[in-house]
């Protein structure tokens, strides 16, 4: 996005940003480094230097050497935006202790965006220029992070193999008040979870058990641990809190915790810096049976595993689920949710896709909108060749139609998407203006801190949701501008699919955007269903009448045939 803001109007009007760290392993390190300590410093130092529009991004609970930070991320939003004129951390290690990425922030991206960094306890200040000795203080912070790496993942192995468990307590257990390393039982989640155990033994399926918690309106894990105010780690917001899915409930049945049991090691990380968790293998598992009171007894358990392990899913020996190369491509025609492809357990031939938000499957659709595969194939075949068709027939026609409907859906997005721009691009302005004028009155005892918390509040929620338009507006712009050369690229891959009249996921990809299928209409020999493809960057386009277009009918079962109907495509 091209920033119009003057070096001097960005160094008035920008924001001061105080970026503060600390991970778990800091804590070694003593209560100087705490969150509220060095938001204090930070402050006062800004105050004391007349940094105005100070803005905080507080990342707590992250290791230095993950750049991948919720307000680290969002302050690297704003820098990009050109909102940041300024950078204070309280030294060099809270911005990161990887020294190959904070040099590259320090050395490159800061100098580039005309971004001051300053570094208060190691008294460096980009202004000043370069500091000689930074480039050993990041590799010290990177030892260092090693280091601690090193002695967590020792006092770890240590507090594993006594015993005490290293992983939060699973769905039906919670901390004791007295003593957090040790587990009770939380009666209302207990009895959830021996309620899927009693339902698997009696030979209910993982699916069957999700569905019977739904429609009685039990709470997924996650929105129960919410609704109690528990802390808990993973994904927050679910549109339906009572939607259990059937991995959830495998997951729970698996669970050799519920015996009583505590298994640590499950999971391990490369290295301090890559902290992606990969699975343990079973040898590598420390386990301690009976540790804690039991939800479920060990002869439920073990039958629970015997049952499981009888009913998993084989796979066809021919192969026949391979993926299909059309999945990710379909969408439901009315809810717009995507197709999933599945094949038929008694006959593997049939491939088919069908709606996964059907309401028999707990979702909302009313239609399955089930297709097969081989049909689609048959069908996106013969539009593709009416297109080479009529490319080949008549090229400046075929040229002139994909113009007038880029042109046209061009023109009325572009206009619409600059003006709504135009107009956050003024707003955002303002708002630096208005908060700027806040800061000096809130200094000069114009306005009371209450009111100014207040405000700036206000204001910074406001810039954030702009700051959200304005790039989803300028990502529109960037597309519509790629749509201007599309037009030859759309009939380069018409040429190819020419040359080679077959089908491959390439060539997918370089003509198709989406497909849409609707649900079967009419009864009997009039049974028709209506599939419409969106082409890449010109969308739905309609073929003259001049070009012939023939039916596909397909036999779906014995006495039951679908016609497709290609003038509905």
């Amino acid at each position: 996005m091209e920033r119009k803001t003057t070096a001097k109007q960005t160094e008035n009007i920008g924001i001061t940003a105080l970026n503060c760290r600390l991970s778990r392993d800091d804590g070694t390190e003593g209560d100087s480094n705490s969150i509220a300590n060095q938001k204090k410093l930070l402050a006062k130092y800004a105050k004391e230097h007349g940094f105005s529009n100070t803005k905080f991004y507080v990342d707590d609970g992250y290791t230095g050497t993950n750049f991948n930070r919720p307000d680290f991320q969002r302050m690297l939003a704003d820098m990009d935006m050109g909102y940041i004129s300024t950078v204070i951390v309280k030294d060099s290690s809270r911005l990161g202790r990887n020294y190959l990425e904070v040099g590259q922030y320090t050395d490159y991206y800061f100098p580039e965006h005309n971004i001051r960094f300053i570094a208060i306890n190691d008294c460096i200040d980009s202004e000043n220029g370069e500091d000689e000795l930074a480039p050993f203080r990041n590799v010290m912070n990177e030892m260092m992070a090693r280091d601690i790496s090193r002695k967590v993942r020792s006092s770890h192995r240590l507090r594993g193999n006594a015993g005490e468990p290293l992983a939060p307590p699973p769905y039906g257990y919670m901390k004791s008040p007295e003593n957090n390393k040790r587990w009770i039982i939380d009666a209302e989640a207990a009895e959830v979870v021996r309620r899927v155990y009693r339902l698997c033994i009696e030979g209910k399926g993982n699916e069957t058990i999700a569905r019977t918690l739904q429609e009685d309106k039990v709470l997924v894990p996650m929105a129960y641990w919410q609704s109690k105010g528990l802390p808990r780690g993973g994904k927050k917001t679910q549109a339906n809190p009572y939607k259990w899915c059937k991995t959830t409930i495998a997951k729970m049945l698996a669970q050799q915790e519920y015996c009583g049991d505590i298994i640590n090691f499950k999971s391990t990380s490369k290295s301090f810096r890559n902290k992606t968790r990969i699975e343990n293998p079973k040898e590598n598992w420390a386990i301690f049976k009976d540790v804690h009171e039991p939800i479920i007894d060990r002869d439920t358990w073990e039958q629970v595993q015997k049952l499981v392990a009888k009913t998993k899913r084989r796979k066809p020996k021919d192969d026949k689920l391979k993926q299909s190369i059309f999945t990710s491509f379909l969408y439901c025609g009315d809810c717009g949710h995507k197709l999933w492809f599945n094949f038929n357990q008694k006959n593997p031939s049939i491939r088919f896709f069908s709606c996964s938000n059907y309401k028999g499957m707990r979702g909302t659709c009313e239609n399955t909108h089930y297709i097969r595969e081989d049909a689609l194939e048959q069908i996106v075949l013969m539009e593709l060749r009416m297109l080479a068709d009529f490319l080949e027939s008549a090229e400046d026609d075929f040229a002139e139609l994909l113009e007038q409907k880029t042109n046209k859906d061009m023109i009325r997005e572009r206009t619409t998407a600059e003006g709504a721009l135009s107009t956050a691009r003024a707003r955002s302005k303002k708002l630096l203006g208005l908060f700027g004028k806040l800061y000096e009155d809130n200094v000069e005892g114009k306005v009371t801190d209450e009111w100014f918390m207040q405000l700036s509040n206000k204001y910074e929620a406001e810039q954030e949701e702009l700051k959200r338009q304005m790039f989803e507006l300028q990502e529109k712009l960037d597309k519509i501008d790629q749509m201007q050369t599309a037009k030859d690229d759309f009939l380069r891959a018409i040429r190819k699919f020419m040359e080679m009249q077959t089908l491959t996921p390439i060539l997918l990809r370089e003509l198709i955007e989406k497909i849409e299928v609707f649900p079967v209409e009419g009864k009997g020999k009039d049974r028709t269903q209506r599939v419409i493809i969106h082409y890449r960057f010109v969308g739905r386009l309609d073929i003259p009448g001049v070009i012939q277009r023939p039916h596909f009918i397909l036999d779906s079962r014995q006495g039951v045939a679908i016609e497709y109907l290609p003038n509905a495509i």
